[in-house]
């Protein structure tokens, strides 16, 4: 356990202070403990730091929650991730709202090379199911290193989770909740088994109720760390609708399986499709193409650059990284390189009109 675990926890229990406020306090004052220990003139000295919050911030309550949560997480070997731990979910870091601190449970890499959130209704139907078994099945044999993420809750979640476990896939469930529950209960067997596997992962501590906000807070997260998200039903409303809206916002590929359209369990998906939000999905060979991984594993010739086609640091950086792998997802290479996104997208964008990249289906980029 790191030793600055107890300030790592205190950080996301104080009233007031939501993820912006707590990445805020870090980079000014550059380390956690030094938060709690800093005196209240040095405090009143950062942007949009109240005096009320202060006040939290200095209030021994805090750091005596935190050293229950503390206990409790040494006490049944939970690990903690803080955002700029190597462990953490490196494709969440280029989420603004990503949570500080998370709290996880099982034996997985939540870093794979390749991971995609399944999503959907509740109120699943035969149909639904199958299809999600199906592709499941046929995902792990074309891409056997894949991870599956999903919500642990009735319906397609749990397909999904089971799924992936009879096919040897590692899975991670995202909970609205502590992890001193499993919500829902008849879910607990499946939730076992996943340690083994896969993870638990929460950024709520214990003794935090399944409540509703909780379980829509959390979507961020199943959108944020995966590739892509596949949504395989919904009705017209729905947190898998929500998934796939934050997945979009989050430059992240979005799939949706269609249905009759007198089906109220695919009136979602296909509205997603419609209204150009997701695409049409009908087997693991569309995501598959689409996200580039069939020819993952066919590496090109490296190639040397021409001295006459000028290229600026940024784009020095990219050409340098693409030169290794020879193709590269973008949100990967963001996170390779330590860009935001949206900048990122402006470097490739000049560098496509220079003729030194290409785009290819998925968001992936090679070298001309």
């Amino acid at each position: 356990m790191n030793d600055k675990s107890l300030y790592r926890i205190a950080l996301t229990l104080i009233k007031g202070v939501g993820v912006m406020h707590a990445r805020n306090l870090m980079q000014v004052i550059g380390d956690e403990e030094a938060i709690f220990k800093a005196d209240t003139r040095r405090l009143g000295i950062i942007p949009r730091l109240s005096e009320r919050i202060i006040q939290e911030i200095r209030s021994p309550e805090v750091m005596e929650r935190a050293e229950r949560e503390l206990a409790f997480v040494v006490k049944n070997k939970i690990q903690l991730l803080f955002f700029t731990d190597p462990g953490y979910p490196q494709r969440l870091t280029q989420c603004i709202d990503a949570p500080v601190l998370l709290y996880a449970k099982g034996k997985t890499d939540l870093n794979r090379k390749k991971v995609i959130s399944i999503v959907g209704t509740r109120n699943a139907t035969k149909q639904g199911e199958d299809f999600c078994r199906d592709f499941i099945r046929d995902i792990s044999q074309k891409v056997p290193d894949i991870q599956i993420v999903s919500g642990l809750a009735y319906g397609i979640d749990i397909c999904a989770h089971r799924a992936a476990l009879q096919q040897g896939l590692s899975t991670v469930a995202v909970l609205g909740h502590g992890l001193d529950r499993i919500y829902p209960s008849l879910h607990r067997q499946t939730a076992v088994e996943m340690l083994e596997q896969g993870a638990l992962l929460t950024e709520f501590p214990g003794n935090t109720n399944p409540d509703r906000h909780n379980f829509v807070k959390r979507n961020r997260i199943v959108a944020g760390m995966s590739d892509a998200v596949v949504v395989v039903e919904s009705g017209e409303k729905g947190g898998s609708l929500t998934t796939a809206d934050i997945a979009n916002s989050y430059f992240r590929e979005v799939f949706a399986v269609p249905g009759r359209t007198r089906d109220k369990m695919s009136s979602g998906c296909n509205r997603l499709i419609s209204d150009n939000k997701a695409l049409l999905l009908q087997s693991a060979d569309d995501l598959i193409a689409h996200m580039g991984w069939e020819t993952a594993g066919k590496r090109d010739q490296p190639q040397q650059k021409e001295l006459f086609i000028e290229l600026s640091a940024e784009e020095e950086k990219v050409f340098n990284a693409l030169n290794k792998t020879g193709s590269m997802q973008v949100n990967t290479l963001a996170i390779e390189l330590n860009i935001p996104v949206s900048e990122l997208f402006m470097t490739l964008l000049e560098m496509e009109m220079k003729n030194r990249v290409e785009s290819l289906p998925g968001g992936v980029y090679r070298l001309v």
